[in-house]
């Protein structure tokens, strides 16, 4: 019986494996030119009620625009450096776009202005598009890799 400590997993060749992958995946032209229009989008939507002028007439759609729009850019910036996690992590930020579409409704009740209107579709629906496609991304280098290490 060996008395010897397991090594740590840090050292373990599947998980040095797995970080290399990962950082191959995150330097992608793809892979960057996703996560930079999603920190874009998520940036606009926090400041759109300052931008387009509704922060005062609709205030708890502001504070949600606000909440959403950095709750989406937290969600995607995370996606270079911990691209292991990058699927969840992408289906949350297309539920934050949906969220976001619906939001002028759900929070405001019956009160509707234009301008609210179009500003969360529009960028409620880039948010989820740029969101599937960073699992579409991510499931597409998942399935290369796997047909790759079966040849």
């Amino acid at each position: 019986m060996s008395t010897d400590l397991p090594t740590s997993m840090e050292r373990h060749p599947d998980i040095i494996e797995m970080r290399a992958k990962s950082e191959l995946a995150a330097l992608a032209p793809r892979s960057q030119v996703i996560e930079a229009f999603a920190v874009g989008a998520g940036l606009f939507l926090a400041i759109s009620p300052w931008v387009v002028g509704f922060n005062s007439s609709f205030q708890r759609l502001a504070v949600c625009n606000l909440v959403l729009g950095l709750a989406y850019t937290l969600l995607m910036a995370g996606f270079g450096p911990v691209y292991e996690r990058t699927h969840a992590r992408a289906w949350a930020a297309a539920l934050v776009g949906v969220f976001t579409i619906i939001a002028p409704w759900a929070v405001n009740g019956g009160a509707h202005v234009r301008a609210t209107i179009l500003t969360n579709v529009i960028t409620g629906g880039v948010m989820t598009c740029l969101a599937l496609a960073t699992v579409a991304a991510a499931t597409i280098r998942v399935t290369m890799r796997s047909r790759a290490s079966a040849r």
